[in-house]
């Protein structure tokens, strides 16, 4: 029984993915965050400082970057904390291979939607503001490789904090505040190297420095580089600190997704409903 449960997460996964497309609501929220993105860029006239790659593309390399750690960090664990409110994980409790498949529909789901963002954000910047693409078989390479890399760094490590964030009205507030801080200090907006060497040094402990520099080294020409921190993109070093959350993420969603289902009651599931009827995030 429990050997299928790739096949039923990717079963659950397309069923989810269906249901997102027919959400007004959630697909404007991504929408939002393109928008927002391709107007900042188009307020920004100036060049890197040292290059003559206009700082527009360096911010669409990291608004991209942003937006994949966004949907893996921010949106996945809200998800999570929601439908364990609604008594997800307590169903799964007894489904053999539950655990295992409910990643893999996560993932899928999470998977398909950033990449569909990403695309849409690199589309319409080339087409309206003339923004970075790939230039070459090579570029496109990176860019696939960058991205999926990056997005195994980030789902596992989200569906993980989904797991032990308390509930879905403080999952936002305990996550946005450092995941801001990354994006300011990541060298996404603007060069990594304008910061000072202690936040360079902090950020690089973290994906979403390494995910922007691996987007820039596809998105931008080469040239761009010797505004790096290193003065090369160190795509070696992208992998690496990639591949390092990726694993780091996966030992930590499983075994915290079963310990939350495992925690889970119809007593406690009671309990919670009954507190957020009383403050009023539910109807009594």
């Amino acid at each position: 029984m429990t050997n299928g449960w790739p096949r039923a997460g990717l079963q659950r996964g397309g069923i989810e993915l269906r249901h997102f497309l027919r959400n007004g609501k959630e697909m404007s929220g991504h929408l939002t965050n393109v928008v927002v993105a391709l107007i900042v860029a188009a307020y920004i006239s100036d060049d890197v400082p040292g290059t003559r790659t206009p700082m527009a593309h360096l911010v669409l390399a990291g608004f991209a970057a942003y937006l994949l750690f966004q949907i893996g960090l921010i949106n996945l664990p809200q998800i999570l904390v929601t439908e364990r409110e609604e008594g997800a994980l307590l169903r799964l409790r007894a489904t053999p291979g539950g655990i295992p498949a409910y990643l893999v529909a996560k993932c899928l789901l999470v998977v398909v939607v950033a990449v569909g963002t990403l695309a849409l954000l690199l589309a319409v910047a080339a087409l309206l503001l003339d923004g970075p693409l790939p230039h070459g078989p090579g570029d496109w390479l990176t860019l696939l490789w960058v991205t999926t890399l990056g997005l195994l760094a980030v789902v596992p490590l989200g569906a993980a904090i989904g797991a032990v964030l308390p509930n879905p009205r403080e999952a936002l507030a305990l996550i946005m505040l450092p995941t801001m801080g990354l994006l300011i200090t990541s060298g996404t907006v603007f060069p990594i190297t304008s910061l000072p060497v202690p936040v360079q040094q902090v950020a690089a402990v973290f994906p979403l420095k390494w995910m922007a520099q691996g987007l820039r080294s596809a998105l931008l020409p080469d040239t761009a580089r010797t505004a790096e921190a290193a003065g090369s993109w160190e795509l070696p070093m992208v992998a690496l600190v990639l591949t390092a959350w990726a694993i780091l993420g996966f030992l930590l969603a499983v075994p915290l997704l079963r310990r939350a289902a495992r925690r889970e009651s119809g007593s406690r599931l009671s309990a919670r409903h009954r507190k957020a009827a009383e403050s009023g995030a539910l109807p009594g």
